[in-house]
């Protein structure tokens, strides 16, 4: 496995990660724990997941197969959908963070994540007001590096330039849809992370299963797999 340095951090990922957006959904706890344990052994280290992943079953299940092996894992998850009905309920709000990352401390059996990444863009927040909030969580060695994910680069390119200005922890990385049928990161966000050492972690590589080459044309879509 050949590994690479996460933009300007000193944090080195394997160039294949572990997406588990479907561990305790599509695949059950038994089998997500099996998948996890393979990876590892192959040298896969960097496991992705966020709370909002089968509302918080996908964290549960990495905690559950990381243990006694946390050194093995780079750790990455996020922070913005409702894991619950009301108000101040979904988004990067100070009040938000601080609630969820506890959670997802305890889900995952850790007491640090390595990558703590922001789900979404959040319009009704201040950016300065997230970014101080994954600050402090730094300060306290509950995340090692935050990211962002779904920023397009003037919202990637605004944090980097607040971060930058009121002297806070930056954003090492963004998570964008990245794959031979979705090249719109080409246009902006691709150069302007190349120009300011932004590490990118691309999801959908396979377009969610379609290049795999299990889908032909002309043929009926296989039973069992995720597009069908």
């Amino acid at each position: 496995m050949e590994f690479r340095r996460l933009g300007k951090s000193g944090l080195q990922v394997s160039e294949i990660g572990l997406g588990t957006n479907n561990f305790g959904g599509r695949t059950d706890e038994q089998g997500s724990i099996r998948v996890i344990d393979q990876a590892l052994d192959e040298g896969v280290n960097l496991i992705d997941t966020s709370n909002s992943y089968s509302k918080g079953l996908s964290e549960t299940i990495i905690g559950k197969a990381v243990k006694g092996k946390r050194q093995q894992a780079v750790i990455a998850t996020k922070v913005f959908s409702p894991m619950q009905e009301g108000p101040n309920q979904r988004g990067a709000s100070r009040s938000i963070i601080m609630r969820e990352v506890e959670d997802s401390l305890r889900r995952l059996d850790t007491d640090y994540i390595d990558l703590y990444q922001i789900h979404f863009n959040d319009p009704d927040t201040p950016i300065e007001e997230t970014l101080r909030t994954l600050n402090d969580l730094v300060r306290q060695g509950k995340t090692r590096y935050i990211g962002c994910s779904n920023f397009n680069a003037w919202q990637t390119c605004e944090a980097i330039h607040v971060a930058k200005s009121l002297n806070l922890e930056p954003f090492v990385s963004v998570q964008p849809d990245y794959s031979i049928l979705n090249r719109e990161i080409e246009k902006e966000l691709l150069p302007f992370c190349q120009a300011y050492q932004i590490g990118i972690l691309p999801f959908y590589p396979l377009a969610a299963g379609l290049l795999t080459g299990k889908y032909q044309r002309g043929q009926p879509i296989p039973e069992g797999t995720r597009l069908s």
